[in-house]
């Protein structure tokens, strides 16, 4: 193969393609068009096989056209190059509505009719096609999970380019053509990921071809990489890193030269750099080629409508001719349009595409739409685990020692990346080693292609071929971990909790995604769980203050059916390891855990915690003395730090109150609250009754804010007596005892909770709790004049009560 040089011209218009397979081409690209039309149009008359009337066309125009045309012009020659060098490759559409042209394109490769027998290669079928789009409980105009080919539903634009370096990492013969829309370009997310080239591995992985899509409008505004000089936007694509291939025009004769030109010499320059790097061993950081395609909004549509200008301008966006049931002109338009494809010379008398554009595209596997690495769970592995019971922690009796759960985790993760070393990452912003995982680097260094600094050897852990993914950007990192996940290999992503908000949006869809899978879509493989592990919790912010304290994720979270979202609080190291090792074994579902990275009390062995974890929800004995009889109260909590002051607070009450009959109930899967009849997503209303009381107080301290609790339980008989503290929008630098004392989730404010609500110690416990307002005071006192807790605070540890 003959690999371009640099001064060979870029986009050439010279005659590159043969004339009958130009002739072919276009007349493929025309029946993509002509697809993407009919959806937005037609319910009747598919083919234009009588005059179009009223009738024909639908009674609600939804759908969008300006993205399609440029779109399937791209994909028409990304299959020219798949058929020509038998290329292993998958498509991801950045434009967010511009799922029209990756369903004709799917429809006429065959993959669609395959997957959905009923949208048949025929008239019939087409008919079908046309009328399930942007119809109410059919086809949505987004690349949904329905849409065979798409690992990529752009409801919210910005990251497409992510997916597209997640799907190519440790897949090296794979490429993934992401098109960009120039609306999503402006995004925040897809900016930062243009950067992903920096972590790309020409040996390991496979290659990324983005096409800057630049067809000049959003929705009802000029696009602004579309608006500055071709210089300026060439140099910002160098800067970046590199190697932009600019096709620009609005012929299609020559637009076809140009771009065929330009995606062999992008194809050509992928192979020369990857066989450059796997031959010599040398990973070095190539500048990867990309194309900047311009071409018209609408291409190929009505020029103009009413005298407005159409093609080429901000009103191709969406629908370009409206009221075509009422206004005649409109129809006259709309007609005129669709005929211009000459479905006639495209389609056979059955309907079905002619055999000589049928064998434009490529053929099994080779289709962009059936390539099986857009459906990962095809593909996907079991991880190969260790033994997560070789990692625990000795915890002696309940509560008398300290050790960092993430610190603990952090072992596991090393080995799991050690068995794992094709098909598993771990992902932060530039967090790993804050949030104590970072014994992973033992077994892979950090991802880096950038330059490299001799004393950088001195602790950086960063290397070519590292696996540990950190860059300084929530969005890539959950995008890239998407993509990786959606082509069946394995992963976990930890940051800050405070910052978890920043992927809020990512995280909606991801589950949306998976919940479609799940519950409509057979024919898509499970892939492995969405992982995320949240760390520096909102209650150890002790010198970053409030704007790092907010649980709030949590919330966000919950929103989601038990079906696809999990929440997960272990409150030590050994239920951590447990949880961790089921959730890196899980499939179609998003786990949130929250662990903290600080050292806190272990109460359970593996043993123990093994059990625990499996229930969800549970009564630790060693801290209740209610046994054989109805306990007073309940104390509840859920997230480490809330649980050893729960624990202190029942130490408390049991040495003041010692009549006082106390059941304590440790929460891990948040979910377990949620009212269930079947097993595992929640309790029965019955065990629910007899773990909580039917009419006893519940005090539960909660990690987040309270209201998320009283959510999950509002239609418990028990509700009422329900009494969670949680997170209050009350912090500062703080020490983790004051903190604590200002939202009232401390030890002696749920005391005081417990003897307010007890009635039979409103007078009798009248003394312990002016000791305990007492020690509220003194707490906070030595708090502001020591600068830390006092001794006999942050060295609690559970007596030996009996």
């Amino acid at each position: 193969m003959t690999v371009p040089t640099k001064n060979e011209p870029q986009g050439s218009s010279e005659k590159v393609l043969e004339a009958d397979e130009l002739r072919k081409m276009d007349a493929y690209w025309r029946a993509c068009n002509y697809l993407s039309a009919g959806m937005i149009y037609l319910r009747e008359n598919p083919l234009l096989r009588e005059p179009l009337k009223a009738e024909h066309t639908k009674n609600r125009l939804l759908g969008h056209w300006g993205s399609d045309p440029g779109q399937s012009f791209t994909w028409v020659h990304l299959n020219r190059v798949i058929r020509k060098y038998d290329l292993n490759m998958i498509y991801i559409a950045g434009p967010g509505h511009g799922a029209p042209a990756t369903i004709s394109n799917c429809y006429l490769e065959g993959t669609y009719s395959e997957v959905y027998p009923e949208k048949s290669e025929d008239e019939a079928g087409l008919l079908r096609l046309f009328r399930a789009f942007s119809f109410p409980g059919q086809l949505g105009s987004h690349c949904t999970p329905e849409v065979p080919g798409s690992i990529h539903e752009g409801g919210e634009l910005g990251y497409s380019l992510s997916h597209g370096f997640g799907a190519a990492f440790d897949n090296p013969d794979l490429i993934v053509s992401v098109v960009i829309g120039d609306g999503e370009a402006e995004t925040g997310p897809l900016a930062t990921s243009w950067h992903s080239n920096k972590f790309l591995n020409p040996i390991r992985d496979g290659a990324v071809l983005p096409i800057l899509h630049l067809n000049g409008y959003k929705i009802a505004n000029p696009t602004i990489l579309a608006r500055i000089t071709s210089e300026e936007l060439e140099q910002l694509f160098r800067g970046y890193g590199w190697e932009p291939v600019v096709v620009e025009g609005d012929e299609p004769e020559p637009m076809h030269h140009k771009m065929a030109a330009a995606v062999e010499s992008c194809v050509q320059q992928i192979r020369a750099i990857q066989f450059e790097a796997r031959s010599t061993g040398k990973p070095d950081r190539p500048r990867w080629p990309m194309i900047i395609l311009r071409s018209p909004k609408g291409w190929t549509g009505p020029k103009e409508v009413d005298g407005h200008k159409v093609e080429n301008f901000w009103r191709a966006h969406q629908v370009p001719v409206l009221d075509v049931k009422t206004n005649p002109e409109h129809l006259r338009i709309v007609e005129k349009w669709l005929r211009s494809y000459r479905p006639e010379e495209l389609f056979d008398a059955k309907g079905s595409l002619i055999p000589e554009l049928k064998a434009m595209a490529p053929v099994g596997d080779r289709r962009m739409t059936a390539n099986p690495h857009a459906n990962g769970g095809k593909l996907r592995k079991a991880l190969d685990m260790p033994d997560f019971r070789a990692y625990a922690v000795d915890p002696g009796a309940p509560g008398s020692k300290e050790v960092s759960p993430t610190g603990t985790l952090g072992k596991f993760l090393r080995d799991v990346m050690r068995k794992n070393m094709t098909t598993f990452r771990l992902l932060s912003p530039d967090e790993n080693a804050s949030n104590k995982l970072d014994e992973v680097y033992e077994a892979s260094l950090k991802t880096w292609l950038a330059a490299y600094k001799p004393e950088d050897a001195d602790g950086t852990d960063i290397a070519p071929d590292g696996r540990v993914m950190e860059m300084l950007s929530e969005h890539t990192l959950e995008g890239w971990l998407e993509g990786y996940l959606l082509t069946g290999r394995h992963g976990l992503f930890n940051t800050y909790e405070a910052f978890a908000h920043i992927i809020d949006s990512m995280y909606n869809q991801h589950a949306k995604w998976l919940e479609k899978s799940k519950a409509e879509i057979s024919w898509r493989a499970p892939v492995s769980s969405l992982n995320i592990l949240i760390s520096s919790v909102v209650w150890r912010q002790d010198h970053n203050g409030f704007s790092h304290e907010d649980p709030g994720f949590l919330d966000v979270v919950s929103n989601k059916s038990a079906e696809v979202a999990r929440i997960y609080l272990p409150p030590d190291a050994n239920c951590l390891l447990s949880v961790a090792d089921h959730c890196l074994r899980s499939q179609n579902y998003v786990n949130v855990i929250v662990a903290d990275k600080q050292p806190h009390l272990a109460y359970l062995t593996m043993d123990e915690a093994i059990v625990h974890c499996t229930k969800g929800i549970g009564i630790w004995d060693f801290a209740s003395n209610d046994e054989g009889a109805e306990p007073d109260v309940v104390i509840a909590s859920a997230g480490d730090v809330l649980t050893a002051e729960a624990l202190a607070a029942v130490a408390i009450l049991r040495e003041r109150c010692t009549e006082l009959r106390i059941r304590f109930v440790n929460v891990v899967d948040l979910y377990k609250l949620q009212p269930s009849t079947e097993h595992p997503h929640g309790l029965t209303d019955r065990d629910f009754d007899a773990l909580f009381t039917k009419d006893k107080p519940v005090i539960f301290n909660f990690h987040g804010y309270p209201w998320l609790i009283h959510k999950f339980t509002y239609k418990r008989t028990n509700h009422v007596n329900i009494h969670v503290r949680g997170y209050k929008e009350k912090g500062n630098i703080n020490t983790p005892l004051e903190l604590a004392i200002r939202n009232q989730v401390d030890r002696f404010n749920l005391a005081i909770d417990v003897l307010d609500r007890v009635p039979r110690l409103e007078t009798a416990g009248a003394h312990a709790k002016e000791w305990l307002k007492g020690q509220i005071i003194e707490a906070i006192d030595y708090a502001y004049t020591e600068g830390i807790d006092r001794p006999q605070d942050r060295d609690w540890r559970w007596p030996a009560v009996k």
